[in-house]
Order: C-alpha cells, then structure tokens, then sequence
C-alpha cells in the first residue's frame, strides 16, 4: 500500500511539467496514475485474492498517502517561495487525500463487487473428515 502511495507521489511531483503542452503532460500524468491505480487493484484483487472491501481500503489508503504528499510538497515549496504557511495550504492537507480517496475507493468496490459477481472467488476446500 505504501509502495502505491509513493507511487502515485512520484507520478504527482516528478512528472515532467515543461512550459508548453502542460495539458498533455497532465493527461499523460493522470493516464500514468491510472495504470498504478490498475496495476494496485489487479495485485489486491487477482494475486492477493481480498475481498472488495479491503481492496477498495488499501487502494483508497495509498492515493490518500499520494495525495498528502503532494500537499505537503506544495506546502514545502510554498514555504521556499514566501517565509509564512498559509492557511490554505494547511486545509489541504486535509482536503487532497480526502478528495483523491473517496473516488478511489468508490471504483474499486465497484469494481471488485462487479468481478466477484462475474467471476465468484474459488471456495476453499476443506479436508474431509476420517473417522
């Protein structure tokens, strides 16, 4: 899960941002994001085998993670740039992971119910009883 949320940090900070087409590196930015937000919900789903709920938790914890780090880089640089914290910036330390985990959570369990129902997990067998 924290793996994930540096992840989606990485993608958030470091993702080239040159002056002109900043449309299309934000796109790009966003379709990166989406492949590890994919990449998350197959781990959780297909090889760890969770529940959609827990999915929906884990993933919903690591853009929570990323998006608190973008805040408080923002707030980092915001501090270099003027010598005072401004309200703002202490609101959304609040507001981005909040505003990022509740869509990410709402998806994957949406989309975990969705595949449970197609496709049913595989029911543990249990050992029959030799009396």
């Amino acid at each position: 899960m924290l793996l994930f949320g540096v992840l989606y940090f990485l993608v958030g900070r470091f993702f080239p941002q040159p002056a002109n087409n900043l449309e299309a590196w934000r796109l790009a930015a966003l379709i990166v994001c989406g492949g590890v937000y994919a990449a998350h919900f197959c781990y959780e789903h297909f090889r760890l085998r969770n529940p959609p709920r827990m999915t929906a938790v884990h993933i919903a914890a690591a853009v929570a993670i990323g998006g608190f780090a973008l805040a408080v880089a923002g707030m980092l640089h915001s501090l270099s740039v003027t010598s005072t914290i401004r309200p703002n910036w202490l609101l959304a330390l609040v507001i981005w992971p909040a505003a990022t985990a509740v869509p990410a959570f709402l998806g994957a369990i949406a989309a975990g119910t969705l595949l449970r129902r197609i496709r049913p997990a595989p029911s543990r067998k249990t050992k029959p009883d030799h009396d």
